[in-house]
């Protein structure tokens, strides 16, 4: 080999930390990005897992016996971390009944489920999971006449039921926004969503010379729907009422201030209601709770 490219070889070896491969003094490594976990997916719920995620409950008890907002926070999703941490940190009260016997209602999508408590008095709740853990996400919506029970093992609903279902939560903002109906969304005579819209309907005759806009949107969160049978199923969702009540042009206090709310406030309703493919949309338990 020619002298010229053996001396050539040779400086490039001293330039690359040497040739045996050692990495000189003033030659710092690139920092590494720390790996990050893959997230687990959440679970599906079964009999076995269902009981133990329930317990959520007696935690949420301790927490509330002892005024501990933070864990009361951390406990709660979906609609019950408002209601909850308002409830806590405004009026420190208001500590929720301990509910037991519970029956589950186990859906095929993963990561939440429904209870039925039958004691001290019947309420749903719904469950999810969220970081790692089981929080409780709404409830308790106390039943409105019969409970609804839960369907046999492995029961499925027709899948046009299920795609309906999944539009249950935009029927209720189509209904509680349409007064005049020109949609075709309708509730039986009695249903506490008729009753909800004649509220809403009524409300700002009723604080004149007050003025009051009610806005009514959805809580984030997909329709939570399982079935109870073929035809049948069983459906939870959130709305939220805003409200924004000003003194009339030319005052500066508002007369007819709202009973419960503040005049920029925030009312959840949480609603289960069963899809039937016979008799349609009916509400089978309701929750009202002011978030701010």
């Amino acid at each position: 080999m020619p002298l010229r490219l053996l001396t050539l070889l040779a400086g490039l070896c001293l330039l690359a930390a040497g040739c045996g491969g050692t990495t000189p003094a003033d030659v710092v490594p690139a920092e590494q990005e720390p790996s990050t976990a893959a997230t687990s997916p959440p679970p599906r719920v079964d009999a076995t897992t269902a009981e133990p995620a329930f317990g959520v409950l007696t935690e949420l008890d301790e927490a509330w016996e002892q005024r501990d907002c933070t864990t009361i926070a951390d406990l709660t999703a979906w609609a019950e971390k408002p209601l909850g941490g308002r409830a806590c940190e405004g009026t420190r009260n208001g500590r929720p009944a301990l509910y037991s016997d519970p029956v589950f209602f186990l859906p095929d999508e993963p990561g939440w489920f429904a209870a039925l408590a039958r004691k001290p008095s019947p309420a749903y709740f719904v469950f999810v999971f969220e970081d790692g853990r089981w929080r409780l996400g709404a409830g308790p919506i106390p039943a409105r006449g019969e409970p609804v029970r839960p369907g046999e093992t492995g029961v499925a609903a027709d899948p046009d039921l299920a795609t309906e279902a999944a539009l249950v939560p935009q029927r209720h903002l189509t209904y509680l926004t349409d007064p005049a109906g020109v949609n075709g969304v309708r509730f039986p005579a009695g249903d506490p969503v008729r009753g909800l819209l004649a509220e809403i309907l009524a409300r700002p005759a009723q604080v004149r010379p007050d003025r009051l806009d009610i806005d009514v949107e959805l809580v984030d969160g997909p329709a939570r729907a399982v079935a109870l049978s073929a035809d049948s199923m069983l459906v939870f969702d959130v709305v939220r009422l805003t409200y924004r009540q000003r003194p009339k042009a030319g005052r500066t206090a508002l007369k007819h201030p709202l009973d419960g709310v503040s005049p920029e406030g925030t009312e959840l309703v949480e609603l289960a209601s069963v899809l039937s493919a016979t008799k349609g949309l009916t509400t089978v338990g309701t929750r009202r709770g002011v978030a701010d």
